[in-house]
């Protein structure tokens, strides 16, 4: 039986962790046509929800992604794609849960799968088009619920021994890094460096990279080498060494995966070897850098940045779970009504990997 009412954490706009509103009496969504209602198993955690809560996204905001609510947000442009937001809004894009029920023109036997979510919303008639995308737990209600629904399109059947928790680690952080590293055509000949390599993405990105057989070298703070190591990075230097170029010896670096920027963004350029290609899908650190556009045009870089995927991106992710070519790294889970405290934990870092919300 599917009931009326669930609990949620609803948004109520943009601000700090108090614009969250917790609700056990929100109206259980009904699946339109082409639809699933999908009762919500986990549901992970990324910066995107970070940064829509607080803004971040605006181009009036030109600090670091602090977790607070900024004091100037341009009304026009604070969510990932430059436009207003709807609120309420419940938040929560890496859904893993089960079909209970479906719309119109879906397949009744797909009631019961197993799914997790591909979060990238798309025009059925347009799908390449890069321009008509919205993102689940944005441009419509995602997962920080007991019961959300999707396009059927967006539930992809998942079979894997692994729990709803573990399972709701892949859908952003992994869907990003794979966006990322297709994006700079990373192949076996190739060595990565991957600052934030504690972080989801960061993580992603290194188990990701290595799939495709090149060297990776992970940064990250010295108490987290331990468990960095256990992603299987083939060296880890320190989060931000005074001299990079000295740290990294005689490697020659031909990509560099980065959700960082910040102050130290300049580094990550000058080892790049000739030829080389910088890519992009976040700024945690900061947004604003400074580029010697010589570096760039006198060694033949290439800078891509990386938001919405491929089409297959998600169903080569459920590929590789499923044979078991990439592992979660699920660093904690908290009950749904402790959002709060989880969007606390995960905005200090101290963590490794992924940390998802349990309804």
């Amino acid at each position: 039986m599917i009931p009326t009412t669930m609990s949620a954490m609803i948004l109520t706009g943009h601000g700090g962790l108090d614009k969250y509103e917790w609700r056990e009496d929100w109206p259980v969504p009904s699946p339109a046509p082409g639809e699933v209602l999908i009762r919500v198993g986990a549901c992970g955690m990324n910066n995107t929800d970070v940064n829509t809560r607080s803004g971040w996204y605006s181009k009036a905001v030109t600090d670091r992604t602090t977790g607070e609510g900024f004091e100037t947000v341009n009304d026009e442009d604070p969510s990932w794609g430059g436009a207003p937001l709807a609120f309420p809004r419940i938040q929560g894009a890496d859904v893993c849960g089960q079909i209970v029920t479906v719309g119109d023109g879906v397949d009744a036997a797909r009631i019961g799968e197993r799914v997790i979510t591909d979060n990238w919303l798309r025009d059925p008639d347009d799908l390449t088009n890069k321009a008509k995308t919205g993102y689940f737990g944005s441009e419509r209600d995602g997962g920080f619920a007991q019961y959300c629904t999707i396009p059927a399109r967006n539930a992809l059947a998942v079979q894997s021994d692994l729990s709803d928790a573990e399972l709701a680690t892949f859908s952003c952080s992994y869907s990003t890094a794979e966006g990322m590293l297709t994006r700079a055509q990373v192949t076996d000949a190739d060595t990565v460096l991957v600052p934030g390599a504690s972080g989801g993405v960061g993580g992603a990105l290194v188990q990701l990279a290595k799939r495709r057989g090149a060297r990776v070298i992970a940064m990250a703070a010295e108490a987290k080498h331990a468990e960095v190591a256990q992603l299987g990075p083939d060296r880890i230097l320190p989060r931000a060494p005074e001299n990079l170029r000295a740290a990294l010896g005689d490697e020659k670096i031909t990509v560099v995966a980065d959700i960082v920027g910040g102050p130290y963004w300049p580094q990550l350029i000058d080892v790049l070897d000739r030829g080389g290609r910088y890519t992009c899908s976040g700024a945690i650190a900061g947004p604003m850098v400074e580029l010697d556009l010589r570096t760039l045009y006198l060694r033949d870089l290439t800078f891509t940045g990386s938001t919405v995927i491929d089409l297959d991106v998600m169903p080569n992710l459920v590929r590789y779970i499923e044979a078991g070519e990439i592992k979660p790294a699920l660093a904690a889970t908290y009950p749904l009504a402790q959002l709060r405290e989880a969007q606390t934990a995960f905005i200090e870092k101290r963590h490794t990997g992924n940390i998802v919300v349990i309804p």
